[in-house]
């Protein structure tokens, strides 16, 4: 009850966009289709009538022209034009149908598919869209009542009323199937479109733009989902360091340490597979989830990283070098907040710093 009210004070408020004359692609598809299948429809019944109560009645006939005159004018009109044009054949019809065959053929259920057209019009205001729908059920009820006393002008006979029954029935279904198909898959597609934006827009907030590695928060964000998903599991985490960087930058300019911290993410990225994460911390620090692991586990899976940096090749702009790591590396006890593990291993990497470089510290 209280998200009926929500949903209803919401679409009571919603915005509409300023008149125009282009309508949304499903909209148009739809509204063709009806149109398309409405004339295709007085036809039959134009042909019916005349077959069955031995008398051409030139309605149905006139309903089919002005339909196709529509239909080929909407080519070279605006949607809403169509789309009005459309609604007042449908309701002209029903007053016919209900009048000249009587109330038991369901013709008047033809105003089904005109309300659907009129809420999904993206520039009918809701009030619009609730007077319509008002307006269309009393018009309903004005024929319902008249038709109690009231005698249909044609009668048809018993096979005839069955395919009248039948015709009617499948006009409308086709019509609400079509209708239904087409929006809700617009819809569905809208939000499909949405939540691929958003969750690359996600990607994108959590991502590293020189490196690409995930940023510090993504880090943590991994780090802490881990934690809750298996709070009993051992995992390390490591913080490493390029030795002398700001030597790399002085002397070969930042272009070339750019190309260093990207080099250096492709090879984190090759060594990772499932032995542990890795992100561009800051700077030239990176930050690496070893989950799964003890302290002794995680040092053998560093040591061997920190090997494959001091045996990097690096060349730019025709220049050779090389650079080493330096890693400082903190186990989880299962008691310390992240924050303090995290500071635990930095504390590591500078101990690792001050005392040569170039090495891994646990």
């Amino acid at each position: 009850m209280g998200n009926g009210v929500k949903y209803l004070h919401e679409f009571l408020h919603q915005k509409t966009p300023e008149s125009g004359t282009e309508m949304p692609a499903y909209y148009r598809d739809a509204l063709a289709f009806n149109e398309k299948l409405l004339a295709f429809y007085f036809a039959v019944c134009f042909a019916l009538i005349g077959i069955s109560a031995h008398q051409w009645d030139w309605e149905p006939l006139a309903f089919f022209v002005v339909t196709i005159a529509c239909m080929l004018n909407g080519r070279r009109m605006n949607a809403r034009f169509n789309s009005a044009a459309y609604s007042i054949i449908s309701i002209a019809w029903c007053w016919w149908h209900s009048v000249f065959l009587g109330w038991h053929y369901s013709g008047h259920l033809l105003l089904l598919p005109v309300m659907l057209l009129i809420f999904f019009n993206i520039y009918n205001p809701p009030w619009f869209k609730i007077g319509a729908c008002v307006a269309l059920f009393a018009f309903r009820m004005v024929l319902f009542s008249w038709s109690l006393n009231a005698v249909p002008v044609y009668t048809l006979g018993h096979t005839a009323g069955i395919v009248a029954q039948t015709v009617n029935s499948i006009t409308l279904f086709a019509m609400l199937a079509v209708n239904a198909i087409l929006f809700s898959s617009s819809i569905q597609a809208t939000e499909r479109k949405l939540r691929l934006d958003n969750q690359e827009l996600h990607k994108e907030a959590g991502t590293d733009p020189l490196t690409r590695l995930p940023n510090r928060r993504a880090m943590i964000d991994e780090i802490e989902k881990f934690r809750k998903t298996f709070p009993t599991e051992p995992f390390c985490v490591a913080i490493a360091d390029i030795d002398f960087f700001k030597k790399v930058n002085d002397t070969y300019g930042h272009n070339c340490g750019d190309y260093t911290l990207k080099t250096l993410a492709d090879l984190f990225r090759e060594k990772a597979k499932t032995d542990f994460s890795v992100c561009r911390w800051g700077g030239e620090e990176f930050c690496f989830f070893l989950p799964g692991k003890n302290i002794d586990q995680a040092w053998n899976v560093m040591f061997d990283l920190a090997d494959a940096v001091k045996k990097m090749p690096l060349k730019f702009d025709g220049i050779e070098f090389s650079i080493t790591i330096t890693i400082g590396i903190e186990e989880n006890d299962f008691r310390s907040p992240m924050e303090d593990i995290l500071a635990l291993a930095d504390k590591k990497l500078y101990m690792g710093k001050i005392s040569g470089r170039d090495k891994v510290v646990m």
